[in-house]
């Protein structure tokens, strides 16, 4: 069964997508934590961190040079930002399928809280 990203990828489900190439696509969450919320996913499905293969290490680098283009777009590089992924249940993954969160547009605060 298709991911709800899977679906935004395949254009079978709204969201607001802010860059799609053949590479990754990026749309806005739709619970955001900060001003600028953007999640980056690799149109490729990836389920989780672990399941990376060699050979997904230029999506993974194109996901990141994106974000950063993303961020100067959206006005948040030079305050900074947070890139953020996160890795099965532990780590809070609740969709699985690979996404980068794109946060900013306020001081962040510390990384983990406790």
């Amino acid at each position: 069964m298709a991911t709800l990203f899977e679906k935004i990828i395949n254009g079978e489900m709204d969201a607001d997508i802010v860059h799609q190439d053949s590479q990754v696509t990026a749309f806005r969450d739709i619970d955001p934590k900060a001003p600028t919320h953007i999640l980056v996913v690799p149109n490729k499905a990836i389920a989780t961190v672990n399941d990376i293969a060699d050979d997904d290490e230029l999506v993974i680098g194109h996901m990141v040079t994106v974000a950063r283009d993303l961020a100067r777009k959206e006005g948040i590089a030079d305050d900074g930002f947070r890139l953020l992924m996160n890795c099965n249940e532990h780590a809070g993954q609740e969709v699985f399928h690979l996404h980068m969160h794109l946060l900013g547009g306020r001081p962040l605060g510390p990384m983990l809280a406790g």
